[in-house]
């Protein structure tokens, strides 16, 4: 019976633990919403079974307990029972293998069953999309047409703006997007966060959806029974009546601890709240804060109020006696305007500080300096530290440019009154000169020796030296009238071919009335003295000029009113012509171009060149001048200097600007007269500071090479007489030499 009772015992412990075992695996939950791996392997067979291993060896110590206790009633009893109960427990671990084998595989097809189901039911906020998609502008539902005239769009959760993007598409672009993005057409502007978004495929099919009436959820079953949750009969009483729980109505214990942890947090710097910056700091500053520490000394561009001087000696109620008035400074001091006064007080003395008075002065003092601080305009000026030597420009020294005049070689005498022009033959060898005391003088040029003097009864105003070398003939303005002269001073072919050239014939042509120019022959004591023609003018001539072929002239005839200022003759058909039909303003010189058929002429501001060919103007030059005195033109006939009576001369490069390529501001005076060097690079101008400067200047055939011009003599010789100095200047055709006229009656010669 023992022994029965023992094995019943041992079977029913077995079973239990079985069952504990079997109901231990049962309890193990699924993990349904993760998919790692490592879970999967932590619920698999294996792990099962390692766990029955376990349970098999704690049956086996149970086994070796239950022999111990009943070792003592029988030993051989005991060894057959346990060779039995070994038999049996093989039996019965078989039976429980084989039933947890059956629940495993039960297990995994509910798995497998619930993996599918996890796979068919997906997140439902992976997908999610609510009304509020792009909560970064929290302006609201409003209009936003109401930010287009903003640079924003709207506000972030901090409250700072959001700036629209910058958009600078115009239709043009538009059109090349609509052409060649594929996705234009799925694409939609967001008005909101003025962005563009493209639409996914869903995305469409939604709004097709909708704008067919149809319901935005696919799977909606909108002719389903309805499921009343609540039944539409009224009940009595309440669904439950439970009283409300004390916490309810305590302060939580829970969100009393987060907060203090959060403070305590705060507190450490681990958490940083959010920072409200404040303009208002940034904006508004102490004006009279001391100047490192104010924001005022990070200003870029501030300038620091003047300091007031500290007091001197004679502001002591004490000061040395040097420092006290005597009455004749205290009298000055009294008469002398507030603003001229050295001192805004007189010093006095004081035996003692008690005796001082209060300062009569002091708010007025106190008034006129924050006048200073707040009022007194302060500028910046950016001292940049130059050496004087670098700004001068580089110019080659003087010795380098020769050869140009240096000395005076002679004086010419013999006018009595000034000698208004001056011209030196082709060939170099003669000067003819015009003086207001009504002569001409014919001058030999190495010798200063007077060749011929002719009585014209009248001041001359200019004279020309005909520029062709075969011809030697002079033009000669003498008040109205413009004498032709054949000085008769070269050898005998040249005065033949002269008086040939003299005898042409009047052309009868075509007059529409009384001409303004009559032309005549001389006689008698005028013909011996070697005047030949007589152009006899309305008005008084002021210059004449002839063109570098000879033929022709051009005389000047300076008047408001009229369109007969300037007249251009043809000698040799004796005939004249008036090329303005109106007047541009008050012709002061003119001049032919010495290569192109181009005439200058120059009014009281600018200088126009007419193209004589097409009779047309082709440019107006500004010379930045008041009144232009004198015109010459650069042999090569690219460059044009013109003199002005407010002491400027102007250089032009023709091919550069209209504008004058560089003011020369050489002289004190008046500039009466300029002139070029027909061979050299030299240029000159007389003024009525008495001096001629001679400057070198080269023209380079580059045209990127800007001209070089440097002032390299100054001559002096001439006495200023009634405020008039050098009246006109001309370079000898061969030699570096220069001659000017004066109003001292005397021509010189520098060499």
């Amino acid at each position: 019976m023992k022994k029965k009772e023992k094995t019943d015992k041992k079977r029913s412990l077995q079973e239990e633990e079985e069952e504990q075992q079997l109901f231990s695996l049962n309890d193990k939950p699924f993990k349904e919403d993760e998919d790692d791996d490592d879970d999967d392997l932590s619920d698999s067979v294996d792990s099962v079974y390692s766990g029955l291993e376990d349970s098999g060896s704690d049956s086996e110590e149970e086994e070796d307990k239950d022999e111990e206790e009943g070792s003592d009633e029988d030993d051989d009893e005991n060894d057959s029972a346990a060779n039995d109960d070994d038999d049996k427990n093989d039996e019965s671990n078989k039976n429980a293998e084989d039933q947890i084998q059956k629940k495993t595989v039960k297990k995994s097809k509910k798995k497998e069953e619930t993996e599918e189901k996890e796979v068919k039911k997906e997140n439902e906020y992976e997908h999610d999309s609510s009304d509020e998609e792009d909560i970064r502008n929290t302006v609201g539902n409003i209009p936003m047409e109401w930010y287009k005239d903003f640079p924003h769009i709207g506000y972030d959760l901090d409250g700072r703006k959001i700036f629209k993007p910058i958009r600078n598409k115009d239709e043009l672009d538009e059109f090349l997007d609509k052409m060649e993005n594929p996705e234009y057409w799925r694409t939609v502007h967001d008005k909101k966060t003025a962005s563009d978004i493209v639409l996914s495929d869903e995305q469409i099919e939604l709004v097709n959806r909708l704008q067919k009436g149809q319901f935005g959820d696919v799977n909606f079953k909108e002719h389903e029974p309805m499921v009343e949750f609540f039944s539409n009969e009224v009940m009595i009483h309440p669904v439950t009546n439970r009283p409300a729980d004390k916490r309810s109505f305590i302060p939580s214990l829970i969100e009393k601890e987060k907060v203090s942890k959060l403070v305590h947090a705060i507190k450490m710097g681990w958490i940083k709240p959010r920072r409200v910056e404040d303009d208002s700091k940034g904006r508004f500053y102490d004006l009279w804060a001391s100047e490192d520490s104010s924001i005022l000394a990070k200003h870029r561009m501030h300038l620091p109020a003047p300091k007031i001087p500290l007091p001197g000696h004679e502001e002591s109620y004490n000061p040395p006696p040097e420092y006290l008035f005597t009455d004749e400074e205290k009298a000055l001091w009294e008469q002398q305007d507030p603003s001229d006064r050295k001192l805004p007080f007189i010093p006095n003395k004081y035996s003692s500080l008690r005796q001082v008075p209060a300062f009569s002065r002091f708010i007025h003092e106190r008034f006129e300096r924050c006048l200073d601080l707040y009022l007194c305009p302060r500028q910046r000026k950016m001292r940049v530290n130059v050496n004087p030597e670098d700004l001068i420009p580089k110019l080659p020294k003087p010795k380098d440019l020769q050869p140009f005049p240096t000395t005076q070689s002679l004086v010419y005498r013999g006018h009595s009154s000034l000698v208004r022009s001056i011209s030196v033959s082709p060939s170099g060898q003669w000067l003819a000169s015009g003086s207001d005391d009504g002569s001409i003088r014919l001058w030999e040029v190495c010798s200063s020796r007077c060749m011929k003097t002719i009585q014209v009864g009248g001041a001359v105003k200019s004279v020309a030296w005909n520029p062709n070398p075969s011809l030697c003939l002079l033009a000669v303005a003498v008040e109205s009238t413009v004498l032709i002269l054949s000085p008769a001073l070269a050898d005998k072919l040249v005065i033949s071919s002269s008086e040939k050239f003299l005898t042409g014939q009047q052309e009868e042509g075509p007059s529409d009335g009384a001409d303004p120019v009559v032309w005549s022959e001389t006689e008698g004591e005028e013909l011996n003295q070697g005047i030949r023609l007589k152009i006899k003018h309305p008005k008084v001539v002021h210059q004449v000029t002839w063109h570098a072929k000879g033929d022709y002239l051009a005389s000047v005839m300076p008047e408001h009113s009229s369109n007969l200022q300037v007249f251009i003759h043809q000698v040799s058909k004796r005939r004249s012509q008036n090329p303005f039909r109106k007047s541009k303003g008050l012709v002061q010189c003119v001049s032919f171009h010495p290569i192109r058929p181009y005439f200058f002429v120059a009014t009281q501001r600018c200088v126009r060149i007419y193209n004589l060919v097409k009779q047309e103007m082709t440019k107006k030059l500004q010379a930045n001048s008041k009144w232009i005195s004198s015109i010459a033109v650069h042999p090569g006939g690219d460059h044009v200097i013109c003199g002005s009576y407010d002491c400027r001369m102007s250089w032009f490069d023709l091919d550069l600007s209209t504008k004058p390529y560089k003011m020369l501001r050489h002289h004190k005076k008046a500039v009466r007269g300029v002139a070029y060097h027909r061979g050299y690079p030299l240029f000159a101008s007389a003024s009525d500071d008495g001096s001629v400067i001679v400057c070198h200047g080269t023209v380079y055939n580059d045209l990127l090479q800007n001209p070089l011009i440097v002032p390299v003599k100054v001559l002096r010789g001439h006495v200023i007489t009634h405020d008039l100095g050098v009246l006109d200047v001309t370079f000898h055709p061969t030699q570096p030499w220069v001659f000017s006229s004066g109003a001292d009656a005397t021509i010189r010669l520098f060499t």
